[in-house]
């Protein structure tokens, strides 16, 4: 059987927004800290670290995940996207972050990549979500400043363009 002292490092070799990276974690650190404080993606909050909050949220090979449950070694070799690669440069946005921007649908931005992550994988699947479909995506999410409103127009802007309606 193979061991490993809690206090080594093992590589972690991910494709972090198309571009490939690697970094040294621990066993036990957690993928938003290694996201963070190894390779250098701060867009990903840490908020509770017990997956309630959804401010970890990030893209692994296309589904939204919570980045405080999940260890970094567990993702070697796979894809991840977070907030800083939603749009094609630093100085663009995306359609759903434009609409988040219009509705006033961030206050403080903590939780907002966390959203934007979730709502990025839910778009791809429910091109025509009811509003009461956005709602019950959103109950992965706390959000303290907004009330949630403009969250929920803005998503239902975005999937109207989307779908012509």
């Amino acid at each position: 059987m193979f061991e490993v002292a809690c206090d080594a490092s093992i590589p972690v070799r991910v494709t972090l927004n198309g571009v490939a990276r690697e970094g040294l974690a621990s066993p036990r650190m957690q993928l938003a800290d290694f996201l963070r404080h190894v390779l250098r993606a701060y867009g990903t909050h840490v908020g509770c670290e017990h997956g309630i909050c959804g401010a970890c949220t990030v893209l692994i090979d296309g589904r939204a995940v919570r980045a405080c449950m999940i260890f970094a070694i567990q993702v070697d070799g796979m894809d991840i996207r977070t907030v800083e690669g939603l749009a094609a440069s630093p100085d663009e946005l995306t359609a759903l972050q434009a609409a988040f921007k219009k509705h006033h649908a961030l206050q403080c931005g903590f939780c907002t990549p966390g959203i934007l992550m979730s709502c990025t994988q839910f778009l791809a699947e429910h091109p025509a979500p009811t509003e009461a479909e956005i709602r019950e995506m959103l109950t992965g999410h706390l959000c303290r400043c907004t009330g949630y409103k403009g969250i929920v127009e803005a998503i239902k802007e975005v999937a109207a363009a989307k779908s012509g309606a």
